[in-house]
Formats: structure tokens, C-alpha cells, sequence
């Protein structure tokens, strides 16, 4: 299988208030490095997985209404901890509504799979991976 990963970063700020995250269930900040990999069980007629400039134009997109806010405050996280795993998947969603709306382009609807991962350290990382 083949795959193209572009990358971004987002600086959050969130809370996760339940006593399993200890320091953590206060207020604090992150930043995150984003990427997010596209994957096709055969090349397109150009040769490549997708177009790499609509990747990146299409996760910035996606990253815009999170960088720089407080997730706590997004009527769309309420009631949720907004752990890393959980922000994963979310981008995840809006990148495979975004590929399968054409935002990628014809060849984005043919991808075979997205694996979204998001690295808070050089010691710490997560990721959410599926099909399309």
C-alpha cells in the first residue's frame, strides 16, 4: 500500500477534569504535531497517493477552528475529554468528510485509508487509523 504524510502543528488549550489525569485535570496548554497520513492500494493516474498541496491545504482547514482556542470552550467537545486520542479521531473525521466531499480532489474519494496522529512530545504520541 502506498502512503503520502503531511504534517502541522496547533497549539490547544483544554482541561481534562476527572481524577485519572492528575495534573492534567486542570487547565492547561499543549502543542501538537499534527500528521496525517493518506494511504491507496494503487498509485493514480499521476503516479502519486494525492495531491500533496490539497493535503496540506486540507489539514490546515480542518486545524484552523482548534489552534489557538480553549477545546473547553467548543460547543462541539461538551461533555467530552478532549484527550489526545479523542482529538485524533476528530480530525480524522473532518479530513475523511473533507476527502470524501472533494476536497482532495477525484482522487481523494478513492483513498483506502487516513492514520491521523498527533505527537505531544518527543516521548508521547497517538494516532487513530481507518478505512474510508
Amino acid at each position: 500500500m502506498y502512503s503520502v504524510e503531511v504534517r502541522d502543528r496547533i497549539m490547544i488549550a483544554h482541561s481534562l477534569p476527572d481524577p485519572f489525569f492528575g495534573p492534567a485535570a486542570g487547565l492547561h496548554g499543549a502543542t501538537f504535531v499534527v500528521d496525517v497520513a493518506f494511504f491507496r492500494q494503487k498509485l493514480n493516474a499521476k503516479n502519486v497517493v494525492v495531491d500533496i498541496g490539497a493535503a496540506l491545504a486540507v489539514l490546515s482547514e480542518v486545524l484552523q477552528p482548534l489552534a489557538y482556542t480553549n477545546l473547553d470552550d467548543n460547543p462541539a467537545f461538551e461533555g467530552e475529554l478532549t484527550t489526545t486520542e479523542f482529538l485524533c479521531r476528530h480530525i480524522f473525521d473532518c479530513i475523511a468528510q473533507a476527502a470524501s466531499a472533494g476536497a482532495l480532489g477525484d482522487d481523494g474519494r478513492d483513498l483506502a485509508k487516513l492514520r491521523v496522529t498527533l505527537v505531544e512530545t518527543d516521548l508521547a504520541r497517538a494516532s487513530f487509523e481507518g478505512p474510508l
